[in-house]
């Protein structure tokens, strides 16, 4: 029998994550730039060494076991661990991070976000005409999905939190702001001419276009749909917008990004019997103990977040300039 702790290697826990996630064998090898019969192998490997199935073998896909499924939860959160010891250790010696990860509702404003990224990448050292080596991971997410982004370590800094998640105890919360959602359809929906207040009575029978929670382990939230409505569901927020203005639905969208199109007349705001919606948001990053302290890139970050006027900009500016 191979030795448990010889057999359960980083390589070998990304290789389940990559067995796992491409559905197949080959697929991973294709992946991996190896031979099926070579994963198969590594396969059999971990198995003899942990006395286990990891995958059915009557499935033609590469399915899991139960204990495959928890050797792969498992996996991931140990290279999580992994990456997140280099990254202090790293920390610790350059008082850089080597990659600082963030999450951006989805709500927020693009071109604000980026200004920052463009600033952070002009960060100088001491006579240094090169940023900081710090890489940047920035991920998109909805609802919930922000929230459990940070939580699970996924990402350092979270932007975009709503207030209604439990802070499991080592999460610093921040407010942003307040982001208000008007109730938006196209000039040539049923509803433009309807007489206001709309109730969910009229609503319930008009198609909603909502977008996705991006939360795989915690509940997706579900907002402002009635049961019994035909729904859209559709990835981003600007996705909406574009559903919302060829007239395939009605539903909440953040005010500044409605404006222009408000104001053009290609979207028109009714009120609904529900009231105006208001997103009470925040930013969020998990505290740090020991000597090495927040990151500098981090910090940087939180700084910036710190203006007021940063703050209202990822709340309210969602046009920037043209190149």
């Amino acid at each position: 029998m191979h030795d448990r702790r010889n057999v359960l290697t980083p390589d070998a826990l990304a290789m389940m994550d990559t067995i796992a996630r491409s559905g197949s064998f080959a697929a991973a090898a294709r992946e991996l730039g190896k031979v099926p019969s070579a994963l198969t192998y590594s396969v059999r490997q971990l198995e003899e060494a942990l006395d286990v199935l990891l995958f059915d073998r009557s499935s033609r896909q590469a399915q899991l076991t139960a204990a495959g499924t928890e050797l792969l939860h498992e996996g991931r959160r140990l290279l999580q661990e992994m990456d997140a010891v280099a990254n202090r250790v790293k920390r610790v010696a350059s008082g850089w991070e080597s990659t600082l990860s963030i999450s951006v509702d989805d709500a927020l404003s693009t071109p604000t976000l980026f200004e920052l990224v463009e600033a952070f990448c002009g960060v100088c050292g001491e006579g240094e005409r090169q940023g900081p080596a710090t890489r940047l991971r920035l991920r998109s997410d909805v609802l919930a999905g922000t929230w459990e982004a940070l939580v699970s370590g996924q990402v350092d800094l979270a932007i975009g939190v709503g207030a209604m998640h439990a802070n499991p105890g080592h999460i610093e919360l921040r407010p942003l702001g307040d982001l208000e959602f008007v109730f938006c359809l196209a000039p040539h929906h049923p509803l433009a001419n309807a007489t206001e207040p709309l109730d969910n009575d009229q609503l319930v029978h008009h198609r909603a276009v909502a977008v996705a929670d991006t939360a795989q382990r915690m509940a997706p939230l579900t907002v402002n749909l009635l049961p019994g409505q035909d729904v859209i569901t559709v990835p981003t927020m600007r996705a909406k917008l574009e559903a919302l203005l060829r007239g395939l639905g009605c539903g909440y969208v953040p005010e500044p990004l409605a404006r222009p199109h408000l104001e053009a007349g290609h979207l028109v705001q009714r009120q609904t019997a529900n009231g105006p919606r208001t997103a009470e948001l925040h930013y969020a990053w998990r505290a740090e103990r020991g000597p090495a302290g927040l990151g500098r890139a981090l910090q940087w970050w939180l700084g910036q977040l710190d203006s007021p006027q940063t703050r209202r900009a990822l709340l309210e500016r969602h046009i920037g300039p043209l190149r």
